[in-house]
């Protein structure tokens, strides 16, 4: 069984579900191409995916609010599903409008989405930076935000930014698009080089912050898995998941994103997160 950490009162499974295969964004071409995803992810995959995540003690769901997700959350909760919902915002909406959308759903938690969030930093475009910030936390609802920057999230810390917590990419994304804008408003498919390196940074600037984080992308988009074979999988799944709940600290999350057309990664990841953090507390 996962075992799950206080969020602000709400016990949050620490290992939560991602998006980014239902929405088409693929990291790994070479395995599973974006139109792939695509095709697959219909609005009744989405929400069977969310029925296993849920039946596996997965009782969080960190979703980037479009309208295809929020439309897969709606029939989902219509169907009976029941999981605690961590909004990104959406880069290619109106913030105020996106949520609007949003809070409709009664989330636990909201999040700025990070690599736009990013781009502002390396701008310096902190005044329109904070008005959007300001704007989520109007809701009343938890704020945090997204980032791919160690140093951001330590800025936010330092400089008294007001968030609750933080969504935090263990692979640097912005070293090599640093002045680019997200690919949800260019369009353009993911190609992108994880480096070995970055965890360990990120896991510091966690560990120097005492709000909960959400580590995301904890398997550089799949890319740790390319040119291994099958049989393999769960022995790297495992070592990563050691890694990673090693390097964050009790009150953080995991967040991982699956594609569930050639088998079961759901129940599979749910399984050896469970046996990982079973055995820490031992």
């Amino acid at each position: 069984m996962i075992t799950t950490a206080d969020f602000y009162g709400t016990r949050v499974s620490r290992l939560v579900l991602g998006d980014n295969p239902f929405i088409g964004n693929s990291y790994v071409h070479e395995m599973y191409g974006g139109n792939e995803m695509l095709d697959y992810y219909t609005s009744d995959t989405v929400v069977r995916a969310l029925f296993e995540a849920q039946d596996c003690g997965i009782n969080t769901y960190m979703a980037l609010a479009d309208q295809f997700i929020l439309r897969s959350i709606r029939q989902f909760r219509r169907e009976g599903g029941k999981m605690n919902l961590i909004f990104q915002t959406y880069p290619a909406a109106d913030l105020e409008a996106n949520i609007v959308h949003m809070m409709a759903y009664d989330p636990i938690a909201i999040y700025h989405q990070g690599s736009t969030l990013d781009l502002m930093v390396e701008e310096n475009n902190f005044d329109l930076l904070f008005k959007r910030l300001e704007m989520i936390k109007k809701t009343g609802v938890k704020t945090g935000l997204g980032t791919h920057e160690p140093e951001t999230l330590l800025k936010a810390e330092r400089e008294k930014w007001g968030m609750d917590f933080y969504a935090t990419c263990l692979y640097n994304s912005r070293r090599e698009n640093r002045g680019g804008q997200s690919s949800f408003l260019t369009g353009k498919p993911k190609h992108q080089v994880f480096y070995p390196g970055d965890p360990p940074l990120m896991y510091e600037a966690i560990r120097a912050v005492e709000k909960p984080c959400v580590a995301f992308k904890l398997f550089a988009g799949g890319q740790v898995f390319a040119g291994k074979p099958q049989d393999e999988t769960p022995r790297v799944v495992e070592k990563v998941f050691g890694e990673t709940f090693d390097g964050i600290k009790p009150c953080d999350l995991t967040c991982i994103g699956v594609f569930q057309k050639y088998k079961n990664q759901i129940r599979e990841n749910a399984e050896i997160a469970g046996k990982v953090l079973a055995a820490a507390v031992r």
